[in-house]
């Protein structure tokens, strides 16, 4: 198994266009399940370096359902990866173990981890200096966690919760 490395590039506007390509694919294999589409992550707002990796989200209707997904989207190439501590979303991934080139986060349309994705994305998309601030903070995290993606991963998480709790503040 290759060794999942952490590496950040600078944005590049072929992302939102790789988004588009697996969003047709993903809606031809599965059109009837799908109430909504999203690309999620760092990949999903311009300017913004990132992993290139791309980042869909789909909502459905209930995620017990997602069984029913996991072979029409193998036809696509997407690999179903289970992580029995996601109990509130199912994940796929898509290209060579830790070389992926997309990731599929499968939740439903109206949960918590939906809207707190939505939240975080549009958050940095409408703040340009929050999306600033990520940034750096991912750079800084690669220096000392370029080959561990999983503490990586996991040092982002306090910066992605006062940004959601910001984002919810705005709102409500």
């Amino acid at each position: 198994m290759t060794r999942a490395n952490v590496l950040i590039k600078n944005y590049d506007p072929n992302w939102e266009l790789q988004f588009e390509e697996e969003k047709g694919k993903i809606l031809s294999a599965i059109p009837q399940k799908i109430i909504q589409i999203e690309h999620i992550g760092s990949t999903s707002i311009k300017g913004l370096g990132a992993k290139p990796i791309i980042d869909i989200m789909i909502g459905v209707t209930k995620l017990e359902d997602f069984e029913e997904l996991i072979q029409p989207l193998s036809t696509i190439d997407f690999e179903y990866v289970p992580k029995p501590e996601l109990t509130d979303r199912r994940f796929f991934r898509k290209g060579l173990w830790g070389q992926g080139t997309c990731h599929l986060h499968i939740c439903e349309h109206t949960s918590k981890e939906w809207i707190e994705k939505l939240l975080f994305r549009d958050y940095l998309r409408e703040n340009p200096k929050i999306a600033e601030d990520y940034l750096y903070l991912k750079k800084s995290l690669v220096k000392e966690y370029q080959y561990d993606r999983q503490t990586y991963t996991k040092k982002k998480e306090p910066f992605i919760r006062e940004v959601i709790k910001c984002a919810r503040n705005e709102i409500y």
